[in-house]
């Protein structure tokens, strides 16, 4: 996964060049990409889910924009099938803080080892509302984050990262 700065910066050299090219292009910007995984290993975004369920001692006192992957891939598709579809969209379908987080994985499996307190002493993040009209207006509709966080703790147990 490459760093915010590095995917800016990315994401402006594709501008430049399609603009030169005469191409269009879409860009899709998702926030930390949660929910099964397809693939053997294990990536950042669903990591920090598993640090938080595999017996951490406390939770990090940050502020997550979450989106499923499924969302992720039916927004490519949309944006691929949609004539009108142009420019940049930010995919985020819930901003939450880590303590947030913690509660709705305790109340998807009160079994789970989840840490009680937070890193610091440090009032939260805050937490701030990521737009959903522009991703709405191809379609998307995401996914409740209760039913893509049991679903991550599915797939992490099913591939035994537990």
């Amino acid at each position: 996964m490459l760093s915010s700065h590095k995917n800016t910066l990315a994401e402006e050299a594709a501008w430049k060049f399609a603009k030169e090219k005469g191409i269009d292009i879409i860009t899709i910007n998702p926030g930390w990409v949660i929910g099964p995984l397809l693939q053997p290993t294990l990536n950042l975004s669903v990591e920090i889910v598993l640090k938080l369920v595999n017996g951490t001692e406390t939770f990090p006192n940050r502020t997550y924009r979450l989106v499923d992957v499924r969302d992720v891939a039916n927004a490519h598709i949309l944006a691929l099938e949609n004539p009108s579809a142009s420019g940049r969209y930010c995919l985020v379908g819930s901003v939450k803080h880590c303590s947030e987080v913690v509660k709705m994985l305790y109340e998807i499996s009160p079994a789970l080892n989840l840490p009680d307190k937070c890193a610091d002493d440090k009032p939260f993040t805050p937490t701030h509302q990521v737009s959903k009209e522009r991703t709405q207006t191809l379609g998307v509709r995401y996914t409740p984050l209760e039913v893509s966080l049991k679903d991550t703790v599915e797939s992490l147990n099913n591939k035994n990262f537990f």
